[in-house]
């Protein structure tokens, strides 16, 4: 089949996108710039039915550009606590204080102005541009270059700058100026790559609105795209977690403010898998006396580039003065303290003591 001409799929791809697109919290008319970024942040590496709930959440305790600038960082965190990639909110809190000091609370209007705020990228300015600012911008994430990738018939690697600039540039040229319709453009992409042309599984294209024009569908090719390199394996790491209890208060501490996890909360741990004397033996260099030890769950974690399978100890402590933890009640820590979804199993078993 010839390639066809890419401005073929606007008008087909609008179409079905009136129709189809989903309702979701952050879509609005007309969009409003605040709620788009933050949605367009959640998104990132986060399925959109997770993001729902937290967007919301998210919304009522911070409904404005300032709020988010003069939020605690400890109340910001634990608004975030379960999305994970806990960096994206900390960059949203700088980006609101770089809006508040030098736009005067008004969000940037142009591309580059929104390319400047902290943790956001050319695919994240695209979008907001293209949906709030109606400018053709393409935003080129995983699921349009899964599309074009599979409408084009491009057997390129997607994970290479190369593939995502080709693409950007072919997109560049048929975004709609005559109707401006650029926002919805941008996000009827996306969402035809959501739902019906999927990343995981047979895409759906027997329900697809570009079908009669797609080189691989046509040449049955559909299931070889898009090309994507292996990624490395990941590191796996064994570790042990200590549930530290005493009157109805757990110890906790802090990572340190850079690496995996950095500046969270985490119940005490440490590499490796220790049996109960090792854990005796390490308990005694904390400092700390057990009146019980009991072996816990075990629980693993896959992080981007590691995975943490963990086994765990609950102690009931003799005392809470050992000071290199913080003891916190079980009520600071569900309503206070941000705890990573790795450690999360593990507050089942505080409930014993």
């Amino acid at each position: 089949m010839k390639e066809p001409k890419l401005d073929f799929i606007v008008t087909p791809i609008l179409e079905w996108y009136d129709i189809h697109k989903r309702t979701l919290p952050w879509r609005e008319s007309p969009p409003n710039p605040y709620r788009v970024w933050v949605s367009e942040i959640m998104l990132q590496q986060t399925r959109v039915e997770a993001v729902k709930g937290y967007f919301e959440r998210f919304m009522i305790e911070l409904p404005t550009i300032e709020s988010l600038a003069t939020i605690d960082d400890e109340r910001l965190l634990k608004l975030w606590e379960g999305l994970g990639y806990y960096n994206r909110v900390r960059n949203l809190k700088k980006g609101a204080q770089v809006i508040v000091n030098e736009y005067e609370g008004e969000f940037p209007k142009d591309y580059e102005g929104i390319l400047r705020l902290p943790g956001v990228g050319e695919y994240t300015a695209g979008a907001i541009s293209s949906i709030v600012f109606g400018k053709p911008i393409p935003a080129v994430d995983g699921n349009v270059m899964r599309v074009i990738a599979r409408f084009t018939e491009n057997h390129s690697d997607i994970m290479l700058p190369a593939t995502k600039r080709q693409i950007t540039q072919q997109l560049q040229v048929v975004y709609p100026l005559a109707d401006l319709r650029c926002g919805d453009f941008t996000q009827s992409l996306m969402e035809l790559g959501a739902l019906v042309c999927v990343p995981n599984g047979a895409p759906k294209c027997l329900t697809c609105p570009l079908s009669t024009k797609c080189c691989s569908y046509h040449n049955g090719t559909q299931n070889e795209l898009p090309v994507k390199m292996k990624k490395k394996s990941r590191k796996k790491e064994n570790r042990t977690v200590f549930i530290l209890c005493y009157e109805g208060k757990v110890a906790m501490q802090k990572r340190s403010d850079t690496g995996l996890l950095s500046g969270l909360w985490e119940f005490p741990n440490i590499e490796g898998w220790l049996t109960q004397k090792e854990a005796e033996t390490q308990l005694l260099a904390y400092g700390i006396t057990a009146v019980n030890l009991k072996k816990g769950i075990d629980s693993k974690h896959i992080f981007t580039h590691i995975e943490w399978n963990m086994t765990s100890y609950l102690i009931e402590c003799s005392d809470d003065s050992q000071k290199v933890f913080s003891w916190v009640t079980q009520s600071q820590l569900e309503s206070e303290i941000a705890l990573p979804t790795a450690f999360k199993k593990f507050k089942t078993m505080i409930k014993f003591y």
